[in-house]
């Protein structure tokens, strides 16, 4: 009952979220940008981000692959790549406090977007929703969001649901403008009465929300 109905490939996505010493999180950054291209050449990084609002301290990455046996030839591979190995792994582990991963799908009604300009902030929405998956609550899920998108403040990225990690856990990838710009925007929708009338229909399956607005690094795809 955990993800109900998805795409229908093997395509899926790992969420990688690291809390960073607070100390350590300038040379964190400056590493990554340096180096992350060695990693990019085994597998397809969608977006790097770190946290600006909403956490501290955090970075956030999004790597795609075609299945599992996929994501397990490329942590081989990278395994015994020793110049991933060398320059970056060995220098940012002592940096790094905590790692969690996910492995999420696109709920079936959403294809990965893309930003209409580089410049903007994006914002993270986790939903943890009651149990059942797309199959339960998908349609007031995509109503909501569509109501959001329609208001035209926005625009949508991603709708990821998990696989493994917490379970009905959904995560909305967003883009904004400015944060400025996110912020009218949401005013705006609190009194749409499409926006409020899709909201009370969807939140009857939402246990909890958090939102994180993330910057992206100069190395991110996603900028």
């Amino acid at each position: 009952l955990a993800t109900g109905p998805r795409q229908n490939n093997g395509i899926f996505y790992e969420i990688r979220t690291y809390d960073i010493k607070p100390a350590k999180m300038k040379e964190f950054l400056e590493m990554i940008n340096k180096y992350l291209h060695i990693r990019t050449a085994h597998s397809e990084l969608v977006g790097f981000w770190y946290s600006e609002l909403g956490a501290m301290n955090k970075v956030l990455h999004v790597w795609k692959y075609d299945n599992f046996a996929h994501r397990t030839a490329v942590r081989h591979a990278l395994a015994n790549d020793k110049e991933w190995q060398g320059k970056l792994i060995s220098a940012i582990l002592p940096l790094v406090e905590k790692q969690h991963n996910e492995v999420a799908y696109l709920v079936p009604w959403c294809q990965l977007g893309k930003p209409p300009k580089e410049g903007g902030v994006y914002e993270w929405v986790t939903f943890q929703m009651k149990p059942g998956g797309p199959a339960l609550w998908g349609e007031a899920f995509r109503a909501a969001i569509n109501a959001h998108i329609n208001t035209g403040y926005t625009r949508l990225i991603g709708v990821f649901h998990t696989e493994y990690g917490l379970l009905n856990t959904v995560h909305v990838l967003w883009w904004n403008e400015s944060p400025d710009h996110r912020a009218a925007g949401r005013h705006s929708a609190h009194e749409d009465a499409r926006v409020v009338a899709a909201v009370r229909d969807s939140v009857r399956f939402l246990e909890s929300q958090q939102n994180v607005l993330l910057i992206p690094l100069q190395c991110s795809p996603l900028k």
